[in-house]
């Protein structure tokens, strides 16, 4: 499969190629009318007037066609032999008229090369340059070396040419090799994406009720472990499935907020909605702020303030408990770290922990659609 370079690169050699012949017309037609003598002016006009045409013709039709070119070549071959057969039918073809003709060919061979395969570039400039030799042989001229280079100038175009396809070939394999590592990265990103979400939601869920449980923190007989214990394996079992393309945040936050042993109180709109890895990501950092205040806060109460809309809000959650320093490494925790910060910072949110000794926390969770 052709890669983006290479594609372009042949279009630019289609458009310049014929720029380049259209372009060489006033020179050929001013050398071709200059030289000319005064008998045989009708017969060079009439021909340099049709070689003109069909150039022109010939470009326009190139600069907008993709290959292959071998029937349109073909004809392009049969055209200048067809020049060069017309001025030794009218005994115009002599010496002073073979600059112009030796132009002609020579651009049309050179160019061919752009927008050819090496078979058909290389069979039309020996069809076009050996049959001009061989015309302009048949009319008594003895051929020349600048007649002769007309083929070494096709040669080295082709040359040319080659190395500029090779380059861009080189080039599309270096952006093959650098897509195809973009994609291996993003699959991985994902995969590690998808763990770590994972591994946040069994921290927030199932494995911080067995936490509680297993240090004592929850008193004999609780009776909101049992449906706290079903909540968590339902979350777990949701976010194995299919997802909606959105959700609302309110509805999300409002889905664990029954839990008997902490009293939260809830500030919001009826609803709010938002994309959903985004509602998602907000509402886990909540509960597992929340998860917080239950472990470690010592208090019973918290609220929850949502504030804004779907292009920007605001989340804070606040309780009045004990509350820490920084300096003692409650915001480096894995809770907070991952299953706050990073859920936010991997939305494009930002999460900020505000507390001190005695005096409660604040979590504040800040998302807007114009987050770098």
């Amino acid at each position: 499969m052709q890669g983006e370079a290479a594609r372009l690169l042949g279009r630019f050699g289609r458009r310049y190629g014929a720029a380049v012949r259209v372009a060489a017309l006033p020179l050929i037609g001013a050398i071709a009318l200059l030289r000319v003598s005064s008998g045989r002016t009708p017969a060079i006009a009439l021909t340099l007037a049709v070689a003109v045409a069909w150039t022109c013709a010939y470009a326009w039709w190139v600069s907008r066609h993709d290959g292959p070119f071998v029937g349109p070549v073909a004809l392009d071959v049969a055209v200048l032999l067809g020049v060069c057969l017309s001025l030794l039918w009218t005994d115009a073809l002599v010496a002073t008229t073979m600059g112009w003709l030796r132009l002609l060919v020579a651009f049309a061979c050179m160019t061919w090369q752009w927008h050819t395969t090496p078979l058909t570039g290389a069979v039309a400039a020996l069809a076009a340059g050996g049959g001009m030799i061989a015309i302009t042989a048949a009319a008594g001229i003895r051929p020349t070396v600048s007649q002769v280079w007309v083929l070494a100038v096709a040669a080295m175009s082709r040359a040319t040419w080659v190395l500029v396809a090779r380059a861009a070939e080189r080039a599309d394999r270096i952006a093959a090799k650098a897509e195809q590592a973009r994609r291996e990265a993003a699959v991985a990103a994902a995969v590690r994406a998808e763990e770590r979400e994972l591994a946040n939601s069994l921290h927030d869920t199932a494995a911080t009720t067995l936490l509680m449980v297993g240090t004592g923190q929850v008193p004999p007989g609780a009776s909101w472990l049992a449906p706290q214990a079903r909540r968590d394996l339902e979350r777990l079992r949701s976010e194995a499935g299919a997802t909606p393309d959105r959700a609302d945040l309110v509805d999300l936050l409002r889905a664990d907020l029954d839990a008997g042993h902490l009293a939260v109180h809830l500030d919001a709109p009826q609803r709010l909605m938002l994309p959903f890895g985004v509602a998602s990501a907000i509402a886990g950092a909540t509960q597992e702020a929340l998860n917080n205040v239950r472990r470690h806060a010592g208090t019973d109460r918290a609220s929850v303030r949502l504030h804004g809309d779907p292009l920007a809000l605001q989340v804070e959650i606040v309780d009045q408990g004990r509350g820490f320093t920084a300096a003692g490494g409650s915001i480096a925790r894995r809770g907070l770290r991952e299953s706050v910060t990073g859920r936010m910072n991997r939305v494009g949110g930002l999460a900020t922990i505000t507390s001190a000794e005695g005096a409660g926390t604040v979590v504040r969770l800040e998302w807007r659609t114009d987050r770098g």
